[in-house]
């Protein structure tokens, strides 16, 4: 007797019945992960564009690094964290954020050679950062107080977007916060840049991307509308289809009417949003610091400046000194450096200012080209602060580089400050590129004119006579314009005398005072303060475009001292540049008296002839050190950013709340009033389900409707007790605060499967109650919540997350 063989069981690797399932679930799982994935690139994509447009005006790409990074960071961790209840996504991102925005601000620092620890430059940065980004030097070096607000917005704009697009499905309304961040870089960059047309069309092409890209798990069926009645079925397609062509012409007229407008704004002009911000100021004194000197000349051996120069290239050819005439013979072609101050190029007739226009800067400066006919010479000098005060910050003429400090600077006057003031022992390094004229092209250069140096030849009202005449005396006798300069350079070292003890001033009085007064009454002496502006306000009379420059005379070694402070002229020629003159007295030449060489008109007597001076000089401030307080006018103070961003931020918070809340209220209006009766009370469950999910206790699509009605009821009971346990109030939301005089559950699941069962069979009445079973579980329920958990109930947006499913549109039979 043969047995029966025993059958094989197949194997699994060879089956062909379950090998293409095994290959079907791979695929799906691949699809799907795909489809999951399109919403998060599209939206790190939009955010990362934003950093794009934004790192135009900035010096490198690290700005742009460092949006990307933080626009992937966010997304990411929204990603990360979708399982997690949504109320504890903001404190997991908040943390990542701090975490980069750390690291983003020590790169920064590390990149920009900035001093002090990472708490002291991260405060700065957050007490800083709006006005510096919006007062800082095209192009903008990334340093931590220019990289913080973009890499904050950046974050947050992918947390908000995330959020709402991955936890709502969302996807348009999760578009939002990402394109007003791409408007927002677009507005702070305004005409200091090329316009974005490119990024623009890569950023509509991304959203378009996620927007058509399915996204959700495709239904089981193929066809949605396969389960309706033919009739139903119908008027659904034919609705879609509607909603389709409407949606689509919708577009096409936006586009028709906002294109051309949009178009025309390309070629336009933006308004650039740095206009509406006051860039940092300085004091008194160091808008004016001519008057220094003859305090600085009363205290000699003070001790202002450290000074070592640790790099220099020559210049092909000549002596090194700036303010060289040319001529061989004059001691001070001996000096290394000059050492710049300030450049004082507005002369009011009382006072010489500087007049600049401060911009925030990294630690590269804008080059500017040399003049044509010059030669540069880089020289590279570290400098500590001793005992100078104020805010202007010295270096040779033109600074290029600076790094140990933060500066502001004038591109105009090639003038230096640091906003937070000079403090002794500030440490900093400084490349300039100095520039040499070729002196033997002086002879015959020209002076240009126009709008261009309209600044610089400016004559205010009110100029003595006796001046006019001096000028115009010198400018006979010296046709050239070099030589009409070396004529006044030369009129002046050789008729006056300097002293340290002279009086400040340079209004008109006081020049008057200095070149005509008499000798034995205190005229015709002065520090270097009046020898540089007399040459000045005389050269521009004779129509020479003038400058004043403060600053030191060093051998760029060891310390710089009170009386190695000085002023000098400035005079600026075609194709040479700026050219320094000096015009004080050679130590050992005995100055002639004026009247030799300049006599006035007989209807002025001479001052000579007068028993005491006939002009006298304004009174003038006496010279003292500059305060290192706050300046009078500065940037906004403190208090004022930190309320302001603190409001804005409390707007942005209360924006989004009200938004859900007006989202959850449509859903409920939707659910209970919207379509047949047969919606109305599919709706309603709904709204019951989707209160057990906020009360933690979610419902699973494999109970029956009643099954879930029973352990409705024993949701609001365990809530009740836990409430009374708890010491508060159980009374239900309607006010009955009678469990037994409520609507039940079990009322709204029998109108549930006489739906699922009979469908059309539902009339207005019972769909009105099915509403108002509804609404009062779902009253009572909250209101047994604690209280703050009944804050969240109405902005949780977790029912508009499901509002794509449809539990229990089909509930099974209840048991017989």
């Amino acid at each position: 007797m043969t047995g029966v063989e025993p059958q094989r069981a197949p194997d699994v690797a060879t089956d062909p019945r379950q090998a293409p399932s095994a290959a079907g679930d791979a695929t799906g799982r691949v699809v799907r992960a795909l489809r999951a994935a399109v919403v998060p690139l599209a939206l790190i994509a939009l955010t990362a564009l934003a950093g794009v447009v934004l790192g135009r005006v900035y010096a490198g790409d690290l700005l742009t690094r460092l949006v990307i990074g933080a626009a992937v960071g966010s997304v990411l961790v929204s990603v990360a964290a979708r399982r997690l209840p949504s109320w504890l996504v903001a404190p997991v991102s908040v943390a990542a954020l701090a975490g980069w925005t750390l690291w983003s601000l020590r790169l920064a620092a590390a990149r920009a050679d900035l001093p002090g620890s990472l708490l002291e430059v991260s405060a700065d940065a957050a007490r800083n950062g709006i006005p510096r980004l919006l007062t800082a030097m095209i192009p903008v070096e990334p340093t931590p107080d220019t990289v913080l607000v973009p890499v904050v917005a950046a974050w947050l704009a992918g947390l908000a977007g995330a959020e709402v697009a991955l936890r709502t499905g969302r996807v348009l309304l999760g578009y939002l916060p990402a394109a007003g961040l791409y408007a927002a870089a677009l507005y702070v960059v305004g005409p200091n840049a090329e316009p974005a047309i490119g990024t623009t069309v890569a950023f509509v092409a991304v959203a378009a991307v996620g927007l058509a890209a399915p996204t959700g798990t495709p239904p089981a069926g193929g066809d949605p509308t396969a389960g309706l009645a033919p009739g139903m079925r119908a008027a659904v397609r034919l609705r879609l289809a509607a909603s389709a062509a409407l949606g689509v012409a919708l577009v096409i007229g936006l586009v028709a009417l906002l294109g051309p407008v949009v178009a025309g704004q390309v070629d336009g002009r933006p308004v650039d949003p740095r206009r509406y911000v006051e860039p940092p100021q300085v004091q008194t004194l160091d808008e004016n610091p001519l008057i220094r000197i003859s305090g600085w000349a009363l205290r000699p051996e003070q001790k202002l400046l450290d000074v070592s120069t640790v790099g220099a290239t020559p210049p092909a050819g000549g002596a090194d000194d700036p303010t060289a005439t040319g001529d061989a013979d004059d001691p001070k072609a001996g000096r290394s450096v000059q050492i710049r101050l300030a450049v004082l190029s507005d002369y009011d007739g009382i006072t010489w200012r500087v007049g600049a226009t401060y911009r925030n800067a990294g630690r590269i400066l804008p080059a500017t080209a040399p003049a044509r006919d010059s030669t540069v010479q880089t020289v590279r000098q570290e400098i500590t602060v001793a005992e100078l005060s104020g805010r202007l910050l010295p270096a040779v003429a033109t600074p290029r580089e600076v790094s140990g400090a933060r500066v502001a600077y004038d591109p105009a006057t090639g003038t230096l400050i640091r906003p937070e003031g000079l403090t002794p022992g500030l440490r900093y390094t400084v490349t300039s590129a100095r520039e040499r004229p070729d002196n033997n092209l002086l002879a015959t250069a020209n002076v240009p004119a126009g709008e261009e140096v309209a600044r610089v030849l400016r004559v205010a009202d009110g100029v003595p006579d006796p001046m006019r005449r001096l000028a115009a005396q010198l400018a006979e006798e010296n046709g050239a314009p070099y030589a009409r300069a070396s004529a006044i350079e030369q009129f002046l070292a050789e008729h006056y005398r300097v002293v340290a003890d002279a009086p400040s001033g340079h209004a008109y009085p006081n020049l008057a005072f200095f070149l005509f007064g008499p000798r034995n009454g205190g005229g015709q002496r002065g520090t270097s303060e009046q020898f540089a502006a007399a040459f000045a306000v005389l050269g521009r009379l004779s129509g020479l475009p003038t400058r004043v420059v403060v600053g030191f005379s060093c051998s760029g070694q060891g310390p710089v001292r009170a009386g190695d402070a000085y002023a000098w002229p400035e005079v600026l020629f075609d194709g040479l540049g700026w050219v320094a003159f000096d015009p004080l007295p050679r130590p050992d030449n005995e100055p002639r008296p004026v009247e030799e060489d300049f006599r006035p008109t007989p209807e002025d007597p001479p001052p000579s002839e007068a028993p005491a001076p006939t002009v006298e000089p304004t009174a003038s401030p006496e010279p003292v050190a500059a305060p290192d307080g706050p300046p009078a006018r500065g940037g906004v103070s403190t208090p004022v950013l930190v309320a302001g961003g603190s409001g804005g931020l409390l707007l942005v918070v209360g924006a989004l709340l009200l938004t859900l809340l007006a989202m959850r209220r449509s859903l409920t209006r939707k659910r209970l009033a919207g379509g047949d009766p047969n919606q109305r009370i599919a709706g309603a469950w709904r709204e019951v389900t989707d209160a057990l999910r906020l009360a933690g206790r979610p419902v699973g699509d494999d109970l029956a409707a009643t099954e879930v009605a029973a352990q409705a009821r024993q949701t609001l009971a365990d809530a009740r007790a836990a409430t009374t346990r708890g010491g508060t109030n159980g009374s239900d939301a309607t006010g009955s605060g009678v469990p037994g005089d409520e609507p039940t559950v079990d009322e709204l699941a029998i109108l549930l499967n006489q739906v699922g069962f009979a469908p059309g069979a539902a009339a207005a009445d019972q769909a009105a109650r099915a509403a108002e079973v509804a609404t009062v579980y779902v009253a009572n329920l909250r209101a047994a919540r604690p209280w703050w958990r009944r804050l969240l109930w109405s902005v949780h947006p977790s029912p508009l997350r499901q509002t794509r499913r449809s539990p229990h549109s089909h509930p099974r039979r209840p048991p017989r």
